[in-house]
């Protein structure tokens, strides 16, 4: 099994954690709930979930997956004033809306689903232990980690810290002592929502520690994967490492997976950019398997280009799919000896699949291996009718010699039904498909 490692640029083949076989932990960067998700939120989530599913289901492998929910930060703060609700309000509104989406796309619940706002004390702790060890300090607005103490930073984004510095500038009211700084807690403003703080400072967590605290409190100070948009690669998951490898002496993610954007016309589609579609209102238009396959249907880390076209392309390819599936469960077992089990039909497909999906999940041989598998059966299916309508034409054609001409017709009538039409010619009769 290999993974795309972003930390490292290239495929790695995937171990364990030691005394950790046939287990995982991942975790995945959640949205922010001041709004209803859009469909680069779904492309992340499905993305995940087919990786999981495919760790969990076809590997056998036990996994803990998590993922969180942000609903505190400056997007919501602004939300929930022009809405005159609470931040907490707005995220008990927001959160059902992401799991009915989510929920219709398949996507499994995850293990975990934290708020942030239930792991600030975490967070809080999690900045003394930096504070303590002389990597962050205290400003007037609030605490930060100086980024100059860990040598490492840049490593997840293939960045030099000196390259970061020089394209980095200070905005006038900020009081940080470098540029690259970042906030891991921000002091108290009028009318926003506060707990108490490091070093008794009342305010509110930033955004970066967050996950580090959440994912060490529930996957350990190591876990597996994280993953997570591409978007998110830098400055948030690079941040998080520098945070959480200088707090807890040790490595903080193995192996770092990255989805690619949903773009339209070329551009990343985002919130920022006006360029959305609302997972609602693609919902409106297409079933939500069909834009699940739509998703999956591209590599995990390549963007997709969105379009009507290919969510039809989507729709045809997921039909294939479901009347083959109609039609082996209404099938014998066994048939003109073919062996039609579900067991079968796996065999069939079972290892140019593995193969495809254990080199970081290729889904196009995989999807072609069960398109393989299809056709097969398909053809084989063929056959067997082909057979069967020879064998009716016969049975018509003694009727007719028989002077019999109401069995002959019920025979045609039955054909025609199944959009089968005779032509009897002075060469014998012919057949041919009229739907």
């Amino acid at each position: 099994m290999k993974l795309f490692n972003t930390l490292s640029g290239k495929k790695e083949e995937f171990h364990f954690m030691p005394g950790k076989k046939n287990e995982i932990g991942m975790y995945v960067c959640g949205p922010t709930v001041y709004d209803v998700g859009h469909l680069g939120h779904a492309r992340s989530a499905v993305a995940f979930d087919v990786i999981r599913r495919y760790f969990q289901f076809w590997k056998g492998w036990k996994v803990t997956f998590v993922s969180n929910y942000t609903d505190v930060d400056d997007k919501m703060i602004k939300r929930a004033e022009e809405e005159g609700i609470t931040e907490k309000e707005l995220a008990v509104k927001i959160i059902p809306e992401y799991q009915k989406d989510y929920g219709a796309l398949k996507v499994l619940p995850p293990d975990h689903q934290p708020r942030a706002t239930e792991y600030i004390p975490h967070m809080v702790e999690l900045i003394e232990k930096l504070l303590n060890k002389g990597v962050a300090y205290v400003a007037d607005d609030g605490v930060y980690f100086e980024v100059n103490k860990f040598k490492e930073y840049g490593k997840l984004s293939h960045q030099k810290l000196d390259e970061l510095q020089a394209g980095a500038r200070i905005a006038v009211d900020e009081k940080k002592k470098n540029p690259e700084d970042f906030a891991l807690w921000k002091k108290e403003k009028p009318g926003e929502p506060a707990w108490n703080g490091p070093r008794g400072m009342k305010g509110r967590p930033g955004w970066h520690i967050e996950c580090s605290a959440m994912s060490a409190k529930l996957l350990g100070e190591t876990f597996d994967i994280h993953g997570g948009g591409i978007d998110l690669q830098f400055p948030h998951h690079e941040d998080e490492i520098a945070q959480s490898e200088m707090a807890n002496g040790k490595p903080f993610a193995r192996y770092w997976l990255h989805n690619g954007h949903i773009q339209i016309h070329k551009e990343k589609m985002s919130k920022s950019l006006g360029n959305f579609f609302t997972i609602k209102e693609i919902f409106k238009k297409y079933n939500p398997l069909v834009v699940r396959y739509f998703l999956i249907s591209t590599h995990y880390r390549m963007p997709i280009e969105f379009s009507d076209g290919l969510l039809e392309q989507a729709k045809a390819s997921l039909s294939r799919f479901h009347d083959f599936i109609r039609r082996i469960h209404n099938a014998p077992v066994a048939q003109n000896g073919f062996d039609c089990s579900y067991e079968s039909l796996e065999g069939l497909a079972a290892v140019p699949f593995e193969t495809a999906m254990d080199s970081d999940f290729e889904i196009s041989p995989a999807l072609a291996s069960i398109f393989h598998m299809i056709s097969f059966v398909n053809a084989a299916d063929v056959q067997k009718f082909d057979k069967e309508i020879e064998d009716l034409i016969v049975r018509r054609n003694e009727a007719r010699a028989s002077r019999n001409y109401a069995l002959a017709d019920q025979i045609r009538v039955a054909l025609q039904s199944k959009g089968i039409e005779l032509d009897d010619t002075k060469n014998g009769t012919v057949w041919k498909k009229i739907l």
